[in-house]
């Protein structure tokens, strides 16, 4: 800030002086003319010209201010009578003075827009200059990190300083360390001394940038989130004028957008390959799924009819009756591995009628019992029938998905009750059990697509994660809701879903 001011004040030395050299040879010239003599108007046109010429070799208005009414009353003094004093013994000279004033400050006004307009004029070209070298110079840039190798190298050489550059990885946290131009080509990597300080820094900024120790740091502002840092030496961010700012402010956004768009087409290329990726997935899935069903068929039908050729009692019929659940688990593990398929591709279509939800009930839990004759469930549903618009089949693989969660969890003399009751416009379907429960930390993952439980007692059952997502999918297809938790009060967990008893008209009203 001293050595600021020092600057200042020297300027100022040097404009006074400037003025004063002007007015003093201006009045040189008058003597020379009134020895020759030539007209008084003569010498006051040298005057008006010395203020013009103020005007151009000082900075501002005010000089050039200064001199028209210096130059007046230097007239005054040494070419009117009487001479040598500011006294006037002809009222015309009012005049004269009046006007050689207000053509002065008005000459010299104009002069000095002129003159300002045309400092802005080439502080715009430099600014433009500047831009158009720094974006042409990033359109070719390979990374975050090459953007801000030249930002900082372009910068360094414009500002003429070792700027510098931290860069921030996407989820909003500062680099260990940032690039430094030394000198030319030469850049180095130095180490952020506190890397969450400065994030702090920057993030409770109320002005345009943030004052270091060593560095004043302009923060570089993406679309949705910070960017990086742009850091300039303090001995040198001190001295910086308006213009400079701004053409700083004008490279930190240029840069920000270069930053915005390679993570726009890095993000959009990680999409493109995880479509295809998915899509491979779902083609190998629904062409393995499809060449198995037929096999499964067979060999359940097969172990069906070994079971009724065999007597209980034969060690062969526990044989049997191995491969057929066996089978069953691996045909109801296609079925939703076909369903996720066509989820995914949107093919999955509703047919929505009316169903009465006890026979919907009663099919998935005849279809479970098939395959877990030891277990018991119990159902609890309304006397009156109750009518549900939906798509019975897919709600009915629901049921058995819930159902088949809850027995992998549940002992064989443990409780499972499906409940079927009504609220308000929606009918309300729980799947409750009396197993395990659902761990603390799974609770916010049960839905997610591949998870499986972390317990031990899920861990002794075969599961692909799969069963709970396409519960999900298919409620919403539905437009309800599904939800999990562990029972209040008790062992187990819960599933409850609802299904809007009415369908919604979404056609658009006259």
């Amino acid at each position: 800030m001293k050595s600021l001011k020092n600057k200042d004040f020297k300027e100022i030395i040097k404009y006074i002086l400037i003025t004063s050299v002007i007015i003093a040879a201006a009045t040189g010239i008058g003597w020379i003319f009134l020895m020759i003599g030539f007209p008084e108007t003569n010498i006051v046109i040298v005057y008006l010209l010395s203020i013009l010429i103020t005007a151009r070799y000082t900075r501002g208005y005010t000089y050039g201010l200064v001199a028209a009414v210096v130059a007046t009353f230097t007239f005054n003094y040494f070419f009117t009578e009487p001479y040598y004093t500011f006294s006037v013994s002809d009222p015309t000279y009012f005049i004269t003075f009046g006007i050689m004033t207000i053509t002065a400050i008005i000459t010299s006004t104009l002069t000095s827009k002129v003159k300002q307009n045309a400092l802005e004029s080439k502080e715009k070209e430099a600014e433009t200059s500047a831009l158009f070298h720094l974006t042409n110079r990033l359109t070719d840039a390979a990374d975050i990190s090459d953007i801000a190798s030249i930002t900082t190298e372009t910068i360094s050489g414009i500002m003429n300083c070792r700027a510098a550059c931290l860069c921030f990885d996407e989820s909003g946290q500062p680099e260990q360390s940032f690039i430094q131009q030394l000198s030319g080509n030469k850049q180095v990597r130095r180490k952020v001394d506190d890397p969450t300080e400065l994030k702090h820094r920057i993030e409770g900024l109320r002005s345009g940038y943030a004052i270091g120790s060593e560095f004043y740091d302009w923060p570089i502002y993406g679309r949705e989130s910070i960017l990086g840092i742009l850091r300039i030496p303090k001995e040198h961010a001190v001295s910086m004028g308006e213009p400079q700012k701004r053409l700083l402010r004008s490279m930190i956004e240029s840069t920000a957008l270069a930053m915005d768009r390679f993570r726009s087409a890095r993000q959009q290329q990680e999409s493109r390959e995880e479509t295809i990726q998915e899509r491979y997935r779902s083609n190998l899935l629904r062409a393995i799924s499809h060449d198995l069903r037929t096999p499964l068929s067979g060999i359940m039908g097969t172990s069906e009819m070994l079971m009724d050729m065999t007597e209980p009692l034969d060690p062969r019929y526990n044989l049997a009756v191995g491969i057929h659940k066996d089978a069953d688990w691996l045909h109801s593990l296609v079925e939703n591995i076909l369903s996720l398929t066509r989820l995914q591709d949107g093919r999955l279509t509703i047919t929505k009628q009316l169903e009465a939800a006890e026979e919907v009930v009663g099919g998935a839990v005849s279809h479970i019992l098939k395959r877990y004759p030891e277990y018991e469930i119990t159902v609890d549903v309304p006397e009156e029938v109750l009518l549900v618009p939906m798509d019975a089949k897919l709600i009915q693989q629901v049921l058995i998905n819930l159902l088949d969660n809850a027995i992998k969890h549940t002992p064989p003399t443990g409780e499972i009750i499906i409940t079927v009751s009504q609220k308000n416009n929606f009918a309300v379907f729980s799947v409750a059990d009396s197993g395990c429960g659902i761990a603390a930390s799974d609770l916010p993952n049960i839905f997610q697509m591949f998870y499986t439980t972390r317990s031990g007692k899920a861990d002794s059952q075969r599961s692909m994660g799969l069963g709970l997502p396409i519960c999900e999918a298919v409620i919403k297809a539905h437009e309800g809701t599904i939800e999990g938790h562990n029972r209040a009060g008790q062992m187990g967990a819960e599933f409850i879903f609802t299904l809007p008893k009415e369908e919604h008209n979404h056609a658009e009203p006259e």
